[in-house]
């Protein structure tokens, strides 16, 4: 009786007085659970979660790295080329200052040094992407130059046939 309490408990089985019948919805359920368990396992065991996190992990740093060459090394000289202007202070206040409340203000400098950092991104990427894809190509090129290529079915089959008439002649 406890066994059956039991499995009943657990959404397998129906009916507690009566005998237990499975339900096949909820093994097929417990069964697809399974099987994206062991895929996950498969995904994470091949290497491909590292690769992502580690790639996760250097864009963040990549990030970091334009934007200080946007804001500390490539702003600068283009905001002195215009006048001495700091693209980092410039905004439009909307609202000023008073007493502890701070400015409401659209700081659009900054949004203009993010679209700089993003476009640096983008670009170098770009490069990245393109210098893989024609390294790609290049051995795909390689690799179909290196195979010779295989005689046509016609032939193979008719030096079977003159080899076979060699040896019962």
């Amino acid at each position: 009786m406890w066994q059956q309490n039991l499995l009943s408990a657990k959404g397998c089985v129906q009916g507690i007085n009566e005998r237990p019948r499975i339900e096949l919805g909820r093994i097929r359920q417990c069964v697809k659970g399974l099987q994206m368990i062991n895929e996950f396992k498969e995904f994470a065991v091949k290497g491909n979660m590292v690769d992502m996190a580690v790639g996760i992990i250097m864009g963040g740093a990549f990030g970091t790295i334009i934007k200080s060459l946007v804001d500390d090394v490539l702003m600068p000289p283009i905001g002195l080329l215009m006048g001495g202007v700091d693209f980092s202070k410039l905004k439009l206040v909307m609202k000023p200052a008073v007493d502890e409340a701070e400015a409401v203000a659209i700081n659009y400098g900054l949004f203009i040094n993010a679209i700089i950092a993003f476009l640096i991104v983008a670009i170098a990427l770009f490069f990245v992407i393109k210098g893989i894809n024609s390294a790609k190509a290049q051995m795909e090129k390689e690799e179909a130059e290196a195979a010779p290529a295989e005689p046509p079915r016609q032939e193979v089959l008719l030096e079977e046939i003159r080899d076979a008439l060699k040896s019962n002649a």
